[in-house]
């Protein structure tokens, strides 16, 4: 960092700690850079000449790169002006270029799901001429035009047609429709209804059947077993669901009035702001509305469910009592994200439709309180185990990149010397990935999925979490070696294309670190040389 008093620092932190105090994160973008502009930029010449071996040239440090780069979540940034610089930088002919390609796709993903009578278990094609073998690997299918508003400005793509982006689609496994199951997928079904249907549910069986994929229809229940929330005792269930649900209702009556209150004004205006920007039109800040009003736009923007005002208040009541009774941590720019899994998830206990254009307000209060109750209990569960990652200076998030590094440099040793060959840091991109759970790197969909197994490991979320990460980077390795420059190196790792993954995807990099836990946890001096 450079020794100017008035420069930024890596990551900002406010100097008072009270009750409720917020931390910002360094690099925490969302939505990710289109990757398809990013290729086509490429190609068109913007690429910088690659690099000669040896130390990289003053302006690819990571120093000059922060110099020029605004941190997506400082206060009173204006998403048109940011467009309005970079299109000063962009070859228009490019972006039309692109533009015009993307809204080509889009229409034929709609011909053709007019055309598709049925997924099933037929075998249909996938664009890139791959078969599906079963629904849960089918492709994303696209809302009819007009269901669902234009998500971005008019200025953001010209021509953009008003359909959810493929990255904020959730019809993949089981998470959103219900076509026709497989056979296998039933079996499964059938599996998990038996085993919750006993008196006493054997938890250790339930994680193991887990670990593989939960069934939509049985998530919310296996979910809040899992985390601890409810007793694996049938009878006792009810009973608990009532007095917790009346216990966080006693909070937001004690506590949420609070947040207008001196010390709490910069921890209610980030997370209003952080959730809003889910709707960042419809954002109206008041002079006493401060910290936590600034994450709810931010929380999956481009998903009309979280546009929605009853659900972005639900948000804001979750994180404010949470920073109130986490006085060690408070809130922390990125736990916003962490409720939106759960929040997805038990409202498909009382819906069958399609979540992303959900109406909330369709349903009963009371559906909409035991929602609002069981999302919070079972985040609190989760970041119970994790909090280190939340309090002063982040002290589990420092730990967890340093072994991430450890573990790379044992696994692919090429990836590793070529980032410090180009002097990149892990905590420069891996920070977000520890604080943010990946969230920020896989559609909702795969974070569905990849907790459904998190839930299922021991220390799921803490531990086998640097496992999935060191696999996450790895399966890059192709990309990451073509990159000649330390910008170039920064821009992939923070924008990695996954908008296409869905559950194979996801399966295949839990195996790998499921591989790599299997041959590096309990052999600790593996991590040596």
């Amino acid at each position: 960092m450079s020794s100017d008093g008035n420069r930024k620092q890596f990551w900002k932190r406010n100097a008072a700690k009270v009750p409720g105090s917020i931390q910002h994160v360094y690099g925490a973008q969302h939505p990710p850079f289109d990757p398809l502009l990013h290729a086509n930029l490429i190609k068109a010449g913007n690429r910088p000449p690659p690099a000669t071996p040896g130390k990289p040239k003053k302006a690819t440090t990571f120093q000059e790169f922060e110099s020029i780069t605004s941190d997506a979540w400082d206060v009173g940034d204006d998403d048109d002006e940011l467009l309005a610089m970079a299109a000063q930088n962009l070859n228009i002919e490019v972006v039309m270029e692109t533009a015009n390609k993307q809204e080509e796709e889009e229409e034929e993903e709609e011909d053709d799901e007019e055309d598709r009578v049925s997924f099933g278990s037929q075998s249909s094609p996938y664009p890139d001429g791959r078969m599906v073998k079963s629904h849960s690997e089918a492709p994303i299918g696209s809302p009819k035009a007009g269901e669902c508003a234009a998500l971005h400005r008019q200025q953001s793509l010209p021509h953009r047609p008003p359909v959810i982006p493929l990255v904020a689609r959730m019809a993949d496994q089981n998470t959103s429709g219900t076509p026709a199951m497989t056979e296998r997928e039933a079996s499964r079904l059938d599996k998990f209804k038996h085993l919750l249907a006993g008196p006493n549910t054997d938890l250790e069986e339930l994680r193991k059947l887990s670990w593989s994929g939960i069934p939509r229809q049985v998530r919310p229940i296996t979910w809040k077993l899992l985390s601890g929330y409810l007793p694996a005792n049938a009878e006792r269930r009810e009973s608990v669901l009532q007095r917790k649900r009346q216990e966080y209702f006693g909070f937001i009556q004690q506590y949420y009035d609070s947040r207008n209150d001196e010390h709490h004004q910069d921890t209610y205006r980030q997370i209003h702001i952080d959730i809003p920007r889910m709707s960042p039109e419809s954002l109206v800040l008041q002079p006493k509305v401060t910290e936590i009003h600034i994450d709810i736009p931010r929380t999956n923007p481009l998903i009309p469910l979280f546009q929605q005002a009853s659900v972005q208040e639900i948000f804001e009541r979750i994180l404010f009592i949470w920073a109130i009774r986490h006085p060690a941590s408070g809130y922390v720019q990125g736990i916003n994200d962490l409720v939106t899994p759960f929040f997805v998830v038990y409202v498909f206990e009382y819906i069958e439709e399609e979540v992303e254009n959900f109406d909330v307000s369709s349903l009963q209060e009371e559906a909409l309180r035991n929602i609002e109750a069981d999302s919070f209990w079972c985040m609190s569960k989760l970041l119970d185990g994790i909090q280190d990652n939340y309090t002063f200076a982040q002290p589990g998030i420092q730990r967890k990149v340093k072994a991430l590094e450890e573990l790379v440099s044992r696994i692919d040793e090429s990836v590793h010397r070529h980032m410090q060959q180009y002097e990149v840091e892990y905590l420069q991109f891996a920070f977000r990935w520890m604080n943010n759970l990946l969230m920020r790197e896989l559609p909702l969909r795969c974070t569905i999925r990849l907790w459904d197994t998190y839930q299922a490991e021991p220390e799921g979320f803490s531990h086998f979490h640097l496992y999935v990460c060191a696999a996450f980077l790895v399966r890059w390795r192709k990309e990451i070696l073509e990159e000649r420059d330390f910008q170039g190196l920064m821009i992939l790792l923070q924008n990695l294309p996954t908008m296409h993954w869905g559950n194979e995807e996801v399966s295949v990099l839990l195996a790998e670190a499921y591989r790599l836990k299997f041959a590096f946890a309990d052999a600790p001096n593996h991590y040596k040389r």
